[in-house]
């Protein structure tokens, strides 16, 4: 039997700051240009506002209005949307992963890691769960940019997922270690690695340079963009999963342990 393939599309915006309608408007031209088969589009982290930290303005009830764009044109192109936007719910506000399908149904992480450095913390409520999430066979573990500096959180323990995929607004004066960092969660969970980030420069004068950036089971470069506002598709190829975890079997000597929340 063939492995399981699977179409990633990875929109790389310049994201208008707190623009939620020109920021749909791109995204729709984005997507509606892609021309290999549509199967998982992703945007970045907060894609409809930038990395803001004024959701009392921007916030949104769970199947408000951009949730509904998101089921509208997931159903329209016939794939999954995914990306994170600022939500309210019970009177906390979340930076939420949304994972929506054609059908409408919707899975959902809250970044548990929240950025101190900017205040995320004093803003936003940390999730607690991790949502992993499956797609012709191929398991995906879903997380958001701060996340990745913290690899317990990622841990593929028991082969639990063979793509690790982060939604991000990472500057680019820290670009160094978001290429080093996705790349080490590649080698260390043996999966693909994939990091979708933005461009330009948000209202906070902080420079992004893109570097979205796409690593196979054993860390090395699939694709990497920088600097430009772009949409590319890449394949995941299940067979190469399984193909290094059979020759090199480096999870199975992996320590036992898991964080107890």
């Amino acid at each position: 039997m063939a492995s399981s393939q699977l179409n990633i599309s990875i929109i790389q915006p310049d994201i208008v700051w707190e623009d939620k309608a020109a920021n749909l408007k791109q995204y729709e031209q984005y997507i509606d240009a892609i021309k290999e088969k549509k199967e998982v589009v992703v945007l970045p982290e907060m894609f409809s506002t930038g990395f803001s930290m004024n959701p009392e303005k921007l916030a949104e009830p769970p199947y408000g209005p951009t949730v509904q764009w998101m089921q509208e044109h997931s159903k329209k192109h016939h794939c999954i949307i995914t990306g994170s936007i600022i939500i309210e719910e019970d009177g906390n506000y979340y930076n939420r992963l949304l994972w929506v399908q054609p059908n409408g149904q919707i899975g959902h992480y809250d970044k548990r890691h929240l950025f101190g450095y900017a205040n995320e913390d004093q803003h936003y409520t940390a999730g607690s769960k991790r949502l992993i999430v499956s797609v012709k066979g191929i398991k995906i573990c879903l997380l958001v940019c701060y996340d990745l500096r913290f690899p317990v959180w990622a841990r593929n323990k028991n082969e639990e997922y063979d793509v690790l995929l982060y939604v991000a607004n990472w500057p680019a004066r820290r670009a160094m270690p978001w290429e080093a960092l996705l790349k080490a969660r590649a080698i260390e969970n043996m999966s693909y690695c994939i990091g979708v980030n933005r461009v330009g420069t948000d209202a906070n004068d902080i420079d992004y340079n893109g570097g979205s950036v796409v690593f196979d089971p054993l860390g090395a470069t699939v694709w990497q963009n920088f600097d430009e506002a772009t949409c590319h598709t890449v394949t995941i190829d299940k067979g190469q999963v399984i193909q290094a975890r059979e020759q090199f079997q480096f999870l199975k000597d992996a320590d036992d342990f898991f964080i107890k929340d």
